[in-house]
């Protein structure tokens, strides 16, 4: 039976995604420098006006305003921005229920994992070809396009055959743009992007929609508003995979919003990768303060090689949900989470990610 599913992302110059960015490298700057830092600083953007509020626990001074700015200059804005910073210390009860002899969880939550056989990073296609068609068109803007400008928003929807690839349906593209270029030059752009990216063999009867609204001058903060956290769905699946209640931009490993969900997909891949199914998903459930996991549930959806007992035995001797655990085995305070503020935290193959690796098992 034929199905379609469609999978969207963001560049990094999309203001919920500049506000990912910030948090970050705020987050990247703590860690740097104090390696046990707690931090969930977050972001707002509004036209001119640049939030940035939270909670941190930090041994240094971090220069919140400056790492905003060059945040901003680095994806390629140029206008003027005020920086307005309202962050105060972690709790003293979330310090107290986590810094103890055996790493307790920052909060409570449930997290989700995902991995399948469509790519070569075990990800669902639609989400790793928008994440890729907006990689791209922020690379081509860099390297010189001067017709193109931050901002921007891929869709793409493939056409399945009950769980088999069969081709890409349709392929959106708006791009934020300079003033007084012509729709063909865009076009021929957006083209060379989309053919840059996606498999010739899968482009067959494609539709192509490249800024369906028309004239995309005004973007970024002057077009909309931004937050940290927005879209959680791009970071990860796409929609086709199931997602937590938290985001994980901002959040230092101790929060399991982020380092739950990174082990989530490092064992739901790995289940993959030593081809006992061919698609998973792993859910896990933490309480704060409490440094095990307090459920697991892995899904195969009827495409498992061994039984599900096995799947688990499996899970159960090779990996370990404690918080110190998946902080110490993925080296979670070394990464550098500014390279997955934007096109994804998942099946980031331009990147040296530890959740991606396969477990020699």
């Amino acid at each position: 039976m034929k199905r379609y599913f469609t999978s969207e992302a963001v560049t990094e110059g999309h203001p919920d995604k500049v506000c990912d960015r910030i948090s970050d490298k705020i987050l990247d700057y703590a860690l740097s420098h104090d390696k046990s830092s707690h931090m969930a600083v977050e972001a707002t953007i509004k036209d001119e006006l640049i939030l940035i509020y939270g909670e941190a626990k930090c041994s240094v001074e971090i220069p919140y305003e400056e790492i905003a700015l060059s945040v901003i200059r680095d994806i390629g804005y140029t206008e003027k921005y005020n920086v307005l910073v309202k962050v105060g210390e972690q709790s003293s009860e979330i310090d107290n229920a986590v810094d103890k002899e055996e790493l307790g969880a920052g909060d409570q939550g449930i997290m989700f994992g995902y991995a399948c056989k469509e790519t070569e990073e075990l990800m669902p296609l639609p989400i790793m070809l928008a994440n890729k068609l907006a990689y791209r068109l922020t690379e081509v803007r860099k390297n010189g396009c001067n017709i193109l400008r931050p901002d921007g928003k891929t869709q793409v929807t493939v056409e399945y055959d009950d769980d088999k690839v069969v081709r890409v349906d349709t392929i959106v593209i708006s791009t934020q743009h300079i003033e007084n270029v012509s729709k063909e030059e865009l076009d021929n752009v957006l083209m060379s992007i989309v053919c840059d990216v996606v498999p010739s063999e899968l482009l067959v009867d494609t539709k192509y929609l490249f800024n369906p609204s028309g004239s995309f001058v005004v973007g970024g903060s002057f077009g909309d508003s931004g937050t940290t956290g927005r879209k959680i769905v791009c970071d990860t699946y796409g929609g086709m995979g199931r997602i937590g209640g938290g985001c994980l931009s901002s959040k230092d490993p101790t929060k399991v919003d982020r380092s739950g969900a990174y082990y989530a997909r490092y064992v739901a891949k790995n289940i993959v990768a030593h081809d006992l199914c061919r698609r998973c998903e792993v859910q896990v459930s933490y309480a704060i303060g409490v440094s095990k996991n307090t459920s697991l549930w892995i899904d195969c959806f009827g495409t498992e090689k061994v039984s599900m007992d096995e799947i688990y035995d499996f899970v159960n001797k090779n990996f370990d949900f404690s918080v110190s655990n998946i902080i110490n085995e993925l080296d979670l305070r070394n990464v550098s989470y500014y390279g997955v503020s934007c096109y994804g935290h998942f099946g980031r193959s331009d990147l040296n990610l530890p959740w991606e690796n396969i477990k020699n098992i």
